[in-house]
């Protein structure tokens, strides 16, 4: 049934109303979903947790070894010959809590020479190796 004339009279009016009870059903169906899951969500299990009262220690400061596409060595800025640099690095190792070895690279650098000084970090006991980059241009 379409859109057309009404049935039972001479007039040309069409019917304009909305059937608002579907409407109503869903309105009433979603409230109903919201008031069941609602508790549901805001629901959290009461756990009784334990307290502990641990000091902090003040964080090491990090170790910087600097190597130069020459090969120069910087153990914290000042120049260090390959002798020392083990030695500098096993006294690192000694500290508690252990530091963080950083390793700054030049570009140009022999990735053979970066790999023996994390090598030698290593078999000394400095196991938190990180590298410094610099950010990339935009």
């Amino acid at each position: 049934m379409g859109m057309g004339k009404p049935l039972g009279g001479g007039t040309d009016r069409h019917l304009a109303e909305i059937n608002m009870v579907p409407l109503i059903d869903v309105m009433l169906v979603l409230l109903v979903i919201f008031i069941v899951t609602a508790p549901l969500l805001t629901h959290a299990v009461k756990i009784d947790l334990p307290q502990a009262n641990a000091d902090a220690s003040p964080p090491q400061a990090p170790v910087e070894l600097a190597i130069r596409d020459t090969g120069d060595l910087y153990w914290n800025g000042e120049p260090i010959d390959e002798a020392a640099l083990e030695e500098r690095m096993r006294q690192a190792a000694q500290r508690q809590p252990l530091p963080e070895l950083r390793i700054r690279a030049d570009r140009l650098t022999s990735y053979d020479r970066v790999a023996k000084s994390m090598a030698l970090a290593s078999r000394v006991g400095l196991n938190k190796i990180g590298f410094v980059t610099l950010p990339e241009a935009r």
